[in-house]
């Protein structure tokens, strides 16, 4: 509906389209209703019109001539069934009341059985808007025509009135409804005013995070809120902690080579330049950890990696790197597919991993992504020596290597966790079908749309 303004307040906008729906429906049930009235009304006026006929019509038959004349000059007819009648048999007319003759005998001398109506209001006669209906049949050899008739001007007063009533009572309706539908209205976006009320409190550090008790269609937008709250929380914290390691870890080593350095009395020994370079090295590993963390984002509202794509391209790259090795991709995923997962965050899992599977196997790494109604799953599993069980359980954590002699800090399994972790996800180690080291990592798939 672009006749709907989308800034528009839910208040004004929900009174818009329901306050003219509202009226709208109650005219229209209230015309509907006329019709209706006047119809049903018609069909009752003619059912009694034909019984009246057919009852005439059985007394009729029953009477003899001075019986049929006693019928129609009496006032039997007319004190019984309320109604106006005209009768011709032969060339006898009669008619009642006398005040009808003038309108109903011209009936008697036209032919063909059926409803009759006339209306002209304009003659000024007080039976001038009446239903007829005319019966010709044929009694002892001779014509007979019977037409009863109503007059419709009481009747339709009383239809009137009865409309009138009904739209009265439907207007008292109206306005209810009216004074429901804003009632309804101003209760149902109650939530609406304390959410507005939490996110002031939040702006002014009244609160931490929104704590509203809101309905079902709020609570996904209440909850990416205080997600992206926490982010920013972790990432303040992570910032923080960064800052502190990297001054504690490198005040120490930048003072020894400083002093080293402003040393005009030593020289610098093969020994000494040694140790300057293991210092600078520590130095720039701890720089080089420390950054690579700060880059993790955690989950966004918003974010969405391709896994399937990502893998690939990854995998073409390690390719290149280790020529000699097979890199394989087992996924019945397409191209398209979208996990809710950052992409930089996405590419250290799979490099860390499939990176440390390429370091040790002996020819093939297998990469395998797959997805189940409530997980998403990355497997690498690589036909290398393997990892004895008992040390299984020490891989990923920070600071530990098994073995000192492969290139590398030991930090890409570790990271890899990190990531994991913060996704609310986990990651384990087994030994693979190859006999060599299997890594899975399994996200929940909660809050995917």
């Amino acid at each position: 509906m672009h006749w709907i303004n989308p800034r528009r307040s839910i208040r004004k906008s929900l009174l818009t389209l329901l306050l003219p729906a509202a009226i709208a429906l109650m005219v229209s049930a209230w015309i509907v209703h006329g019709l209706l009235l006047e119809r049903m009304a018609r069909g009752f006026v003619e059912d009694r019109l034909q019984d009246e006929v057919a009852f005439l019509e059985h007394q009729l038959r029953r009477s003899g001539p001075e019986e049929i004349r006693d019928i129609a000059e009496g006032d039997y007819f007319e004190e019984v069934f309320h109604h106006a009648f005209a009768l011709r048999t032969g060339n006898q007319v009669h008619s009642s009341p006398a005040q009808w003759s003038k309108v109903l005998e011209p009936l008697l001398h036209e032919a063909g059985t059926g409803f009759i109506q006339n209306a002209d209001p304009e003659s000024g006669t007080s039976n001038s808007d009446f239903l007829a209906y005319r019966k010709v049949l044929t009694l002892n050899g001779e014509p007979v025509v019977i037409v009863v008739a109503e007059d419709l001007g009481n009747l339709k007063n009383s239809q009137q009135e009865l409309h009138l009533w009904t739209g009265i009572v439907s207007a008292i309706l109206l306005a209810l409804l009216i004074m429901a539908i804003w009632l309804a209205i101003r209760l149902s976006l109650r939530p609406v005013g304390r959410l507005q009320s939490g996110l002031t409190s939040l702006q002014t550090g009244a609160s931490n995070r929104l704590d509203v008790d809101a309905p079902a269609e709020f609570r996904p937008l209440i909850r990416q809120l205080n997600q992206l709250l926490d982010t920013l929380d972790q990432r303040l914290a992570r910032s923080r902690d960064a800052l502190a390691n990297l001054s504690h870890s490198v005040k120490t080593p930048v003072s020894a080579i400083r002093q080293v350095l402003e040393d005009d009395t030593r020289a610098l020994d093969p020994e000494m330049r040694q140790q300057l370079a293991q210092r600078l090295s520590d130095i720039d590993r701890q720089l080089e950890s420390e950054m690579r963390r700060s880059r993790f984002a955690g989950p966004q509202a918003g974010k969405a990696a391709k896994p399937v794509s990502q893998a690939r391209d990854l995998l073409w790259m390690l390719g290149r790197l280790y020529p000699e090795k097979n890199f394989e991709l087992e996924t019945e995923l397409g191209p398209e597919t979208r996990w809710p997962i950052e992409e930089h965050d996405l590419n250290e899992i799979l490099g860390n991993l499939v990176d440390n599977a390429g370091k040790w196997s002996r020819r093939s790494s297998v990469l395998s992504l797959t997805e189940t109604g409530d997980q998403m799953i990355i497997a690498v599993e690589d036909d290398g020596p393997g990892v004895n069980a008992d040390a299984l359980s020490t891989l990923g954590t920070r600071g530990v290597r098994l073995d000192e002699q492969t290139p590398g800090h030991g930090l890409g399994l570790a990271i890899a966790r990190e990531i994991t972790e913060r996704y609310s996800g986990s990651l384990t180690f087994s030994t693979g079908s190859q006999g060599g080291l299997k890594a899975t990592v399994c996200f929940p798939g909660i809050g995917r749309g």
